[in-house]
């Protein structure tokens, strides 16, 4: 299964649309949380979906008739997130008990049935009608779409089968990458991927954008507004970092065999306060993730170091080892005298590491 997520090109009457249908699913999972808390309370068990779906339709679609105006796979799958939430509460360690929706925060919903892909980019929603993306979709079957709001923006997301992509002609056997904050990745062959920094670039600004929606009236369309404002640059940022490790993960999976990298403990560097914030604007766990499946994709394998490996402070010459504080970019081997920089002497230690 792959997967594609892509910002829809959308009129006023078609945002009306989504912004119903958002509404209602919203509107039912408010509904459902609160009759469970009251089940739960009077009963101690819980109504399931189906349930908590049959009694939506006698006591809440008969008294709001907006309900109608939607399809009614948005109310029904806003249920069954419910019930995966409350699953999750109880099974998955460190999850919250479920919280009500709010308006404008992750407005999301989903729809299944007549769904298809028509030529170029252009796809048939239920109720909505024909819609345009800003991209071009790959003539698949769909069975079901999950439509989101991001930033004033709307995007469309769905699964769909494809053939595995056939395993392209390697340019390398093996490279090492030690990825860090001055270069978002350094490879042994001299490849170097320099870190955009999004956040840093766009602290000062974000600063400034804080201020002005802290300075509105809550509730006001001027505070509605600067929100929106802050809330796309959040997403520019995203963006950005985003399009970097992608470019940099497609690279790497295409044109090399085997792709070694260290098993970074992220959230023990996060602790270090200093440096928490330039860690956090790399994506180092992203990273991982990305290069994970599409290693699958294209036929290569990922190899991820031992999180205690010395790559830091190994000779990639000699083999001596030595202390490296962080604060020293060059490594001078006590041993034979050879240097390097420190990442690229890292990465030349991964690539061996797999040798």
């Amino acid at each position: 299964m792959q997967s594609i997520k892509t910002k829809l090109k959308v009129n006023n009457k078609q945002k009306t649309l989504l912004a119903k249908h958002a509404g209602v699913a919203r509107h039912a999972y408010n509904w459902g949380l609160a009759t469970c808390i009251t089940e739960y309370e009077a009963t101690k068990k819980r109504p399931s979906a189906i349930t908590l779906h049959k009694r939506l339709i006698a006591e809440v679609k008969s008294q709001n008739p907006w309900y109608y105006e939607v399809s009614k796979c948005a109310p029904q799958q806003a249920l069954r997130d419910l019930e995966r939430a409350f699953k999750n509460f109880f099974t998955v360690p460190g999850r919250g008990f479920p919280k009500f929706k709010k308006k404008g925060k992750k407005d999301s919903f989903y729809l299944e049935g007549s769904i298809k892909i028509l030529k170029g980019n252009y796809i048939k929603l239920p109720r909505i009608g024909i819609v345009k993306t800003y991209e071009i979709l790959p003539s698949v079957p769909v069975k079901n779409v999950r439509i989101s709001k991001r930033a004033g923006d709307w995007y469309i997301s769905f699964k769909y089968d494809e053939c595995q992509p056939k395993p392209l002609t390697k340019k390398r056997a093996i490279i090492g990458v030690d990825v860090g904050i001055n270069a978002l990745a350094t490879c042994s062959d001299g490849t170097t991927y320099p870190n955009v920094k999004a956040y840093k670039q766009a602290k000062k600004r974000l600063t400034r954008y804080q201020r002005r929606v802290q300075k509105k009236e809550p509730g006001s369309k001027n505070r509605a507004k600067a929100v929106k404002k802050l809330a796309k640059t959040h997403k520019k940022i995203a963006d950005i970092r985003a399009d970097a490790l992608h470019k940099l993960t497609i690279w790497l999976a295409k044109n090399h065999s085997t792709i070694v990298i260290e098993d970074l403990n992220v959230s023990g560097m996060l602790k270090n306060h200093k440096l928490a914030s330039a860690i956090a604007d790399c994506g180092f766990y992203e990273f991982k993730r990305q290069l994970t499946y599409k290693c699958e994709w294209y036929g290569s394998e990922l190899i991820i170091a031992d999180r205690f490996y010395p790559s830091s402070q190994i000779c990639s010459d000699c083999g001596h080892q030595q202390k490296m504080p962080l604060n020293v970019r060059q490594y001078e081997c006590e041993n034979c005298g050879f240097k390097a920089d420190r990442d690229f002497n890292a990465a030349v230690n991964l690539e061996n590491y797999a040798r």
